[in-house]
This record gives structure tokens, sequence and C-alpha cells, in this order.
């Protein structure tokens, strides 16, 4: 049985139960719905509950509330899936604010992979990044506490805040052990910027693909038509992803109509996305740059664009986030963030855990950090003017 039925049957098996017991009444008349039996037996659940309820010494003073968003977030640890999770009302909130472009917090993507909370990427410009935050860095506490168990969306909770706070993180970072305090503030996530470098080259830089971004690559891209660009580096370093729909609307400046952008896989059944009009830069020569930071939406886009024009790769190996979340919401404000499917790219690849291999591997060290310099674009830039 697929996980995706696991999940639904656990949810209505639950409903089932709570509705079979109590009835709800439409208008005047009262009316009991009754779900078809499953093979998932709920009655060790209630009989833990009622163990609970007459033997806890505090059960009276937990509202309900916590305890049916306590069994949902069990269920879905069960999955040991890191992407599905459940949000509460507040996080829900977060999450909607965060794909719009603006929110309060640090300014940084994290996921969890081998069951610590990892820093994807800290945004440009923001407290985070201004801080000192790495791609890389583990999150070993969040003011003091330790994130050892924590979920993905508690952490992400704990760590936005009202502008003007003070978080403490207590990160790793090559092994060794530091305290970083971070101003909040309010985060305006940058889509896009772009300008000319040597040997007309456009160097576009991509930081997300959230809500408006479509708009602020068209006229960009036009600015860039305009402009005396003959070649293009897309910088995908520290993109954490974001909407499918923004990545597959940017695609389609590069591809041709027709021409597969990434290969949805679900149930063991695959659907082609595909290119919808004609490209307007498929004749300009491009190299991409990712690294740790690049995730989901930039995998897509890099994975897209080497498998269809052979396009080259520069940098570090990228995340490895192959899947595709989608949110449904619930009836007191909390939702569920459910892994829907698997994707592979044009050719069949599939990124999860793996990521995007460069095919030029180029490492920027701490040093180079420190005195702000690039060696990867350096390497895109001299590999671009041999195309």
């Amino acid at each position: 049985m697929s996980i995706k039925k696991i999940l639904k049957i656990s949810i209505i098996s639950i409903l089932g139960v709570l509705i079979f017991a109590s009835g709800f009444y439409l208008g005047k008349e009262k009316r009991v719905i009754v779900y078809p039996e499953e093979d998932i037996d709920f009655s060790l659940f209630w009989d833990a509950y009622y163990k609970l309820k007459d033997n806890f010494l505090m059960f009276n003073e937990i509202e309900n509330k916590e305890i049916v968003h306590g069994a949902i977030s069990g269920m879905i640890e069960a999955l040991n899936d890191p992407h599905t999770s459940f949000l509460d009302e507040e996080e829900t909130e977060a999450f909607s604010e965060r794909m719009s472009g603006e929110f309060e917090g640090v300014g940084m993507e994290i996921g969890k992979r081998d069951e610590k909370i990892k820093v994807i990427s800290p945004i440009e410009g923001t407290p985070a990044k201004r801080a000192g935050i790495q791609t890389g860095d583990i999150i070993k506490s969040i003011d003091g506490e330790s994130t050892e168990r924590m979920s993905l969306g508690i952490a992400v909770s704990k760590i936005r805040g009202p502008k003007g706070e003070p978080v403490v993180l207590g990160i790793i970072r090559n092994e060794e052990e530091k305290d970083i305090t971070i101003i909040r503030d309010v985060i305006q996530i940058p889509s896009i910027s772009w300008e000319i470098k040597e040997d007309n080259i456009a160097y576009i830089q991509l930081y997300h693909f959230h809500a408006g971004m479509t708009q602020e690559f068209s006229q960009a891209a036009q600015e860039i038509i305009k402009s005396p660009a003959e070649r293009i580096i897309i910088d995908l370093r520290g993109n954490p992803g974001g909407s499918l729909s923004i990545v597959l609307s940017i695609s389609d400046w590069f591809l041709e109509k027709g021409e597969t952008i990434v290969i949805n896989e679900q149930d063991g059944k695959q659907e082609k996305l595909q290119a919808t009009r004609t490209a307007i830069f498929s004749n300009y020569p491009t190299v991409i740059l990712i690294n740790e930071g690049s995730a989901s939406g930039s995998e897509i886009l890099a994975g897209a664009l080497r498998d269809n024009r052979g396009v080259k790769i520069i940098g570090q190996t990228s995340f490895g986030k192959g899947s595709i979340q989608s949110l449904y919401n619930l009836k007191d404000g909390s939702s569920l963030k459910i892994t829907k499917s698997h994707w592979l790219t044009p050719d069949g690849t599939p990124i999860e855990e793996k990521g995007i291999v460069p095919d030029f591997e180029v490492e920027i060290t701490e040093e180079d950090f420190e005195k702000e310099k690039d060696p990867q674009l350096k390497k895109a830039i001299a590999i671009i003017k041999e195309l």
C-alpha cells in the first residue's frame, strides 16, 4: 500500500471515528456519516487516549486541539518523510507569507536531512546572511533548546519572530560549535538581479522562485534582449526553490516548445511537464552555477537545461530535494504539507538525496568566503567564453 493511501486512510479513519461517535447537525436534521471499514485498527488509538485521560496527572490542562494536533504530527512522523509536515495555524500563515516573498524572521531556508536541521541557504541581504550563517550549517539549538527530535515546522516557527527580537542559533560547522545571535527583521525575498559582465556576458542571479518572479524575470529578459549580451550565466547558488509554476514559466525562456522540463512521478505513473512556447534565449550560449544551497526548483531548472541543451553546470553538488509538496488546508486553519510526487530530470534521472552533480566541480573555501572571492563564477566566465 502506498504512503499516500496510508495517509489518506489514517485521516479518513480518525474523522470517521469522531463523526460516528458524535454525529453532526445540518440545520435541524442529525446525520451520521460512516466511512467504510479500512485495514487500520484505530481502537488502539482510543485505548491509549482514554488511558491518558484517566491517568495522566495534568490531562485537563491540555487543550483538546493540542491533542489532535499532536496525533496528526505523530502520524506524519511515522511516514519518515522530512518534507511532509503538519503546520498549525501560525505556521500555515508563516508559510503563505514566505511564498509571497515578505515575512518577519531571519531570512534563511532550512531543511531536514539525516535527522538534523540544516541550513539550505541564507537569503541574500538578510540578517541570517549578515550574521554569517552558511549553507550546510547544522542547527543544534534554538535559544538554548536542542533541535534533536524537533520537527522542521517547529524549528521554523521558533526561528521566525517579530522584527527587532534576537534569536540565538547554536550551529555546528566543520565539526566546530558556535552560537550566532541574529536580530530578526522584515524579510523581503529578492527574486532576480542581473548585470553585464566582461565580453558581453549577461550574469543573472535567481534567488527564489516565489510569487511575482515571473513578471520580474520577463522584465529583466526584455532588458537583456535589448542589451549587447551574447552569452548568459544563470546563478542558482543559494536558491532553495519555491513555486513549481514559476520554475516552469522561466524554463520556457530557455527551452523550445514541447521540450520536457521535468518528469512528475506519482504512484508509478509519469507525467512530462513541457515547455509551452518558443524559447527566446535558446540561441544564447548558457552555463549554470549551483551549490549545496541550490534545491528543488533550482535543480529542476538546472537539470532541464543540461538534459535538453547540454548546458554545462559549475560549482558543487546541489542539495537533492527531488520531491513536490502540496499544501492542504484543514478546517481549523492548520494545514498539511504533503509530498505528492517525485520529480526526475528530462532524461529520467532522480534527484532526491543525490542532487545535481556539476560538470565542473569548484569549491569555495572559508578563506574565499571571507575575502569575497568567487572562484566558481571565475570558472563559469572562463568556460562560457569558449562557447
